[in-house]
């Protein structure tokens, strides 16, 4: 049995004043949820501040982001040690760090690397763009991204690993992708995943969905079991996310 997830990823939204704010609103309503792993993703320059409002709940705090380097000279950057002083888990290679940023999968496979050595959970996201989809390249893309971001890891950490399938022509476009398109990807993760490190890791291997969720078609989503949780944008910056961690709680319970 594989435990949902509900991940609310806030992107650049929120400075620590709203961030207080609205993890003050969501706290216990959040943390009464039960059946599901809930997790929030401030900003970097939140996470002291919601760390604080969420102490004492089982409520997770995650960055969104960390350096491939372990500390130095990196202007700007944070490393994966810092992150896990007030985190417990980090969002690795979200599609906006791959297009706007440049991130490779090779980029995204030494930071999951680096998030793994400092006992941080990492959600690696995958997924292809519109123009792939179209052109039928989606098998090709996907494939690519799961072989080059968690090939090679080391076995013993794997089992800790989440991957997010995330389509970026659903990523904040209202357009949210079909039950049965996010089947068909999550199963090729699962059969790829299984390649690499056994059937054993594949079927324990947590895998999310992400792209325009709401608390109107998560429970479409979480029907499904292949789909184990969301990682959810727009919406986990409104009370709304409390309503979609609950329904992945309880469709999870009653699968």
């Amino acid at each position: 049995m594989r435990t949902p997830i509900a991940a609310g990823n806030w992107k650049m939204n929120f400075g620590p004043r709203q961030a207080q704010q609205f993890a003050g609103i969501v706290r216990d309503p959040l943390n009464a949820v039960t059946g599901a792993e809930v997790v929030l993703f401030p900003p970097f320059i939140a996470i002291p501040t919601v760390y604080n409002v969420l102490y004492g709940t089982h409520i997770g705090l995650g960055a969104q982001n960390l350096s491939d380097q372990l500390g130095g000279a990196y202007t700007g950057e944070v490393a994966a040690s810092m992150i896990a002083e007030l985190c417990r888990w980090v969002i690795v290679g979200h599609s906006e760090r791959r297009h706007y940023y440049g991130e490779t999968d090779a980029t995204v496979n030494t930071k999951t690397r680096v998030a793994l050595d400092a006992d941080l959970t990492p959600i690696v996201c995958v997924g292809e763009h519109l123009a792939d989809r179209e052109a039928n390249l989606t098998e090709r893309v996907i494939t690519t991204q799961v072989r080059g971001s968690l090939g090679g890891l080391p076995a013993e950490q794997i089992g800790r690993v989440v991957v997010a399938y995330e389509p970026v022509w659903a990523i904040g476009t209202g357009r949210a992708a079909t039950r049965q398109d996010a089947e068909d990807v999550i199963a090729l993760i699962r059969a790829l995943v299984s390649e690499l490190y056994g059937q054993p890791v594949a079927d324990a291997l947590r895998i999310l969905y992400g792209g325009s969720v709401t608390a109107a078609n998560v429970g479409e989503f979480m029907a499904s079991p292949q789909i184990d949780g969301a990682l959810v944008g727009g919406a986990s910056l409104k009370p709304e996310f409390v309503d979609i961690a609950q329904i992945i709680a309880s469709a999870k319970a009653s699968s």
